[in-house]
């Protein structure tokens, strides 16, 4: 009798004389050979169609933002019980908005408030420290209201402050005791806040809600993180806290108001809190507390590399598009956020070789366009078109800035967004129209003769796709698309090749 080491040697052996006793060991071969194939074609083309599908559910294509405020997309870390079928991603549904406000004064600023927020969609309440009047009836699309509880008994001695920080501070603390189900985070901002929603649920959903999470930006002008700090979430550019970070603040909240009441703003005193918690401040670049005096435009153009998320502080500034309203520029911003919400502001530059052009595109914004070859250092500061928030210094700030010339001849030509619109299936046309200040009609010398020719920049560009945002962060790279009217230049944004760079001669 054969061993079963044996046996082992020729693995057709006993299926050859029990299913085929006719055929050959060869025969045999052949048919396994060819049943392997067939498997292989059929698990492939499903995996296919299985990948397709699947990418469907996990990425949006806006104008349907709604889809990803109310069922998400992938996140970079799960909870430890977050399993199988019953795991919902972060969607809008799992955020409480928290909004601090004025009765007196929300009239003149629930403007800001209802370009972002969607009624029976966004959950959450602007806490006013009075009952609005009962003879003006409350807009149906504003946020809902209530009003803050009674703060008298607790100490506010900061001398060039205002006690409204007392119940602004402890928002955080009433939202939390509503006890709303299936709530993740918890957003803190202004009546003067203006949130990117779908951007914000993209941020949240990388981070793990069942951990303890604080997470927000810094003030952009130094002189304001001095005085006040480095290590907190300015209120009024936003922040967000994860409910069982939420859980522990609530806890030491009103002690840290009358421990801190020397403090000045509402935020010092939830990061004294969070100090004492031993929670730090997770930043984030796309909240913007705006601390800066002037034209926000260099801000802007040269936005850092992560999703918009907030813009604060809109009635000290100028207005971000020429020659509008604050109001009309932010709806103006909103269509091309509308259609591609993940790249808005999002910078991308690149060389026109044959003329010797550079350009550098704020999507949805701004273009500037150069008649050389700048460096990418160059490209990516940003204008400093501003001051600094407290002393309207020219610096510094928490970035780099470079000045800008009020010699047209030393600086870029400048185009504003003037349209966007679909160009197919996850594709969208942005075009840009030349900006020219009144009383300066550009720069006389020959070599910016032909670029003040150019009166529109067209730039194509497919949807940025939300998990991006949880890979390591490269900017995008583009392309001029050479045109053969001198008065418009193309460009198209994608993804960089291997081993691309924006490199001069």
């Amino acid at each position: 009798m054969s061993s079963p080491r044996k046996t082992m040697h020729d693995p057709f052996k006993f299926w050859k004389f029990l299913v085929f006793p006719t055929v050959k060991a060869a025969d045999i071969f052949s048919l396994f050979v060819k049943a392997t194939l067939l498997v292989g074609t059929v698990v492939s083309i499903s995996l296919l169609f299985y990948s397709a599908f699947s990418n469907q559910s996990q990425w949006f294509s806006c104008p349907q933002c709604d889809r990803v405020l109310l069922y998400g997309h992938r996140k970079l870390f799960k909870s430890n019980n977050a399993s199988g079928d019953n795991y919902q991603e972060t969607n809008v549904s799992h955020i409480l908005f928290g909004i601090g406000g004025s009765a007196k004064t929300w009239n003149q600023r629930r403007h800001y408030c209802e370009l972002w927020w969607r009624p029976e969609i966004t959950r959450g309440y602007v806490w006013l420290d009075e009952k609005p009047p009962e003879t003006e009836e409350w807009p149906k699309t504003s946020p809902p209201y209530k009003v803050s509880e009674d703060t008298s008994m607790f100490k506010y001695n900061c001398s060039y402050g205002s006690r409204s920080a007392l119940h602004i501070a402890r928002i955080v603390k009433e939202s939390f005791e509503l006890g709303f189900d299936n709530v993740r985070w918890f957003v803190m901002g202004d009546d003067d806040t203006v949130f990117f929603v779908e951007n914000l649920v993209m941020i949240l959903a990388k981070y793990d809600h069942n951990q303890m999470y604080y997470i927000g930006g810094n003030s952009e002008s130094v002189e304001q993180d001095v005085i006040h700090s480095y290590t907190m979430a300015y209120g009024g550019g936003g922040f967000a806290i994860s409910y069982p970070l939420a859980k522990e603040l609530v806890r030491v909240l009103d002690g840290c108001v009358d421990r801190y009441s020397f403090f000045y703003g509402s935020d010092q005193r939830v990061q004294a809190c969070m100090s004492e918690i031993g929670v730090s401040l997770t930043k984030e670049l796309g909240f913007h507390q705006v601390d800066i005096r002037g034209n926000p435009y260099g801000l802007l153009a040269s936005h850092p590399l992560a999703p918009l998320v907030s813009l604060h502080h809109l009635d000290y500034v100028q207005s971000i598009f020429p020659d509008m309203t604050q109001i009309d520029s932010l709806n103006k911003l909103i269509k091309p956020y509308g259609m591609d919400p993940g790249r808005t502001l999002q910078h991308s530059f690149c060389y026109d070789w044959n003329r010797s052009r550079s350009v550098s595109v704020s999507w949805g914004y701004t273009i500037q366009l150069y008649p050389y070859l700048a460096t990418a250092k160059q490209l990516e500061t940003a204008f400093q078109t501003f001051q600094t928030w407290r002393s309207w210094s020219n610096g510094p700030f928490t970035f780099n800035t470079q000045p800008m010339s009020h010699d047209p001849c030393e600086r870029p030509v400048v185009y504003f967004l003037d349209r966007v619109e679909s160009v197919g299936q996850g594709q969208t046309l942005t075009t840009y129209r030349r900006h020219v200040e009144k009383g300066n009609e550009g720069c006389d010398r020959p070599d910016y003769a032909s670029i003040q020719a150019v009166q529109f920049v067209n730039v194509t560009s497919s949807t940025l796709k939300p998990d991006i945002w949880n890979m390591a962060p490269r900017r995008q790279c583009c392309e001029i698309i050479n045109s053969k009217m001198e008065e418009v230049v193309g460009v198209k944004i994608r993804g960089c090749h291997q081993f691309e760079s924006v490199t001069p001669p």
